[in-house]
């Protein structure tokens, strides 16, 4: 049984050119994403590392997303399609570590697109909070 006053912190690494844009444009407007989400702006998804991602989870989170510019959209050609085959590969690493590639997610975004974006991100802190807290983490104890 997880527990219910669980808040899972999750670290977002947002594309500069397209996903900061919707979290940006989604604060403006208003629109509602669990306070709990961590936004980090990078050059781009594509220049997000394995080592990035694991370093997020060992400092805590509990659920990491690579958001990056929409297919075929993205400012350097195909970064975000390298980051995706990247987050594929690392989800199995983390399956095999034990700490479940379901924490793990990545998320194409137009800056226009806020309501998907706030939308993905309720979505996935849901997952994260029936998954439980970060298992490792919880080891360092």
């Amino acid at each position: 049984m997880k527990d219910e006053l669980f808040e899972p912190v999750i670290v977002v690494f947002c594309c500069r050119w397209a996903a900061y844009g919707a979290a940006d444009m989604a604060g403006i407007n208003r629109l509602s994403y669990p306070s709990n989400v961590r936004i980090i702006r990078v050059p781009c998804s594509g220049r997000v590392s394995p080592l990035h991602i694991l370093q997020a989870f060992r400092l805590g989170a509990d659920g990491v997303v690579i958001s990056g510019c929409l297919e075929g959209g993205c400012h350097y050609v195909d970064g975000n399609l390298r980051a995706l085959r990247r987050v594929r590969q690392l989800k199995k690493m983390l399956d095999a570590i034990g700490l479940g590639g379901d924490r793990l997610e990545m998320y194409f975004v137009g800056s226009c697109n806020l309501d998907k974006f706030a939308n993905y991100l309720r979505e996935f802190t849901e997952r994260i909070r029936r998954l439980g807290p970060n298992p490792l983490r919880l080891r360092e104890g």
